[in-house]
């Protein structure tokens, strides 16, 4: 087959399907606004787009997301026709439609079968819209831009002939008719790279070397927001360094919002807390915690492999594959207690479940696995046997995701 991938920043959820596609002996060719240095990645042939106009200025505020979304949609449809005026027509197109692309390359290839990636349908109640009393929705105008949300999903529904979602939950998120076109197969995890390492060890600023013998807490993000529960991990750490002297907390992520919005003083979500917590903690504590941003992913699995806890926290919105992660290196998780986490976390199973809200119960059980080593190593076999068998990337997801697009080539 001629496969054609559609990705604002390739590989993204198509690192592992891509090349596995052309280890088939399929051709593969991705559409992409990704500042790439190579025209083919593992055999799949790269080609750049760029999109060459902005956001109209005074634009209808409710508009303005959806009129990017033509915008990117618009840059990608005239990189299709150009790639069909060389004679390219793919067999399948397989897009992850959040940043508008793909809207359009029915009109360039009407016969080519369209698969989705559906990572998350906006509801304006019941998810992350209003989750947290701390942030309220306070105009109801805001309902409106989350409806409006929609519109590139909901245009999408009436192209797409299949659609993938990595969790049931996500899936759940979206609408009939189009959710029974909805396959859950999870990206995958890569358990025999992701495996417990008792002799791991990270350096940390140049100075600290920590491994399994430290008494580490992590807590990884892309970016440290509230949407991922900084500000709740961050308010527990005092009561925290204070019951355990000789932890160290280190945390993962970057200071720009991916999701939600920026706080209203000019600081960063990091800077907030930071700034909140710095009366309550001592000197020696506020050296036990360590911002290391963002990090090579080999520290981040070596950092994963030395932790003692880990905690995940998020909103009622998509599951991080870091969780996922540190779950198949065997971490022992407090994780929060809400739907997408509910899905893999099982309390005292596979992981501890907490009240997202609940600093007080989250230091309680972190400091619980801190004191029960036993209670850890039970705890972190049972995550990582749990993602072997569900989520495993060569054995369940891969062949699955493969077997996906050859359901829609034969449809």
């Amino acid at each position: 087959m001629d496969i054609l991938i559609i990705h604002q920043n390739f590989p993204g959820q198509f690192k592992a399907l891509a090349p596995a596609m052309v280890s088939f002996g399929h051709n593969v060719t991705v559409l992409t606004q990704r500042n790439v240095s190579s025209e083919e990645w593992h055999g799949v042939k790269i080609i750049r787009y760029r999109v060459t106009r902005r956001s109209t200025p005074e634009i209808h505020p409710w508009a303005v997301d959806f009129e990017t979304k033509i915008i990117r949609g618009e840059a990608c449809f005239r990189a299709a026709l150009e790639l069909k005026a060389h004679g390219f027509t793919p067999d399948i197109i397989l897009a992850h439609p959040g940043w508008g692309e793909s809207l359009f390359l029915k009109e360039v290839w009407p016969q080519t079968k369209l698969g989705i990636y559906c990572e998350f349908f906006y509801h304006t109640h019941g998810a992350d819209v209003g989750f947290d009393p701390e942030f309220p929705v306070i105009e109801s105008v805001d309902y409106c831009k989350v409806v409006l949300k929609n519109l590139n999903n909901l245009a999408h529904f009436r192209l797409a002939d299949a659609g993938l979602s990595p969790t049931q939950w996500q899936a759940s998120t979206f609408p009939e008719p189009f959710r029974s076109k909805i396959t859950v197969i999870h990206d995958g995890i890569d358990t025999t790279a992701l495996v417990p390492d008792p002799k791991a060890w990270v350096k940390l600023n140049d100075n600290l070397t920590l491994t399994c013998k430290n008494e580490i807490v992590t807590f990884v993000n892309r970016n440290l927001e509230p949407y991922r529960g900084i500000h709740v991990f961050m308010r527990a750490l005092p009561e925290l360094l204070h019951k355990r002297p000789q932890a160290h907390v280190v945390i993962v992520g970057g200071d720009e919002v991916s999701y939600g919005t920026s706080p209203a003083d000019g600081l960063t979500w990091r800077e907030c807390y930071i700034k909140e917590i710095q009366s309550r903690v001592c000197e020696d504590e506020r050296r036990r915690i360590h911002f290391v941003g963002r990090i090579p992913y080999r520290l981040f699995v070596s950092l994963l492999q030395v932790s003692t806890v880990h905690v995940y926290l998020t909103y009622p919105f998509v599951l991080s594959w870091s969780l996922l992660e540190a779950m198949s290196v065997g971490c022992a998780i407090v994780a929060s207690d809400t739907e997408p986490v509910q899905e893999v976390i099982h309390h005292n199973e596979t992981g501890r479940l907490v009240n997202f809200f609940d600093s007080n119960d989250l230091v309680k059980n972190m400091v619980d696995l801190l004191e029960r080593p036993e209670l850890r190593q039970r705890l972190g076999h049972n995550a990582r046997r749990f993602v072997k068998s569900h989520y495993d990337l060569q054995t369940i997801c891969l062949p699955r995701q493969i077997e996906w697009v050859e359901s829609i080539h034969f449809t």
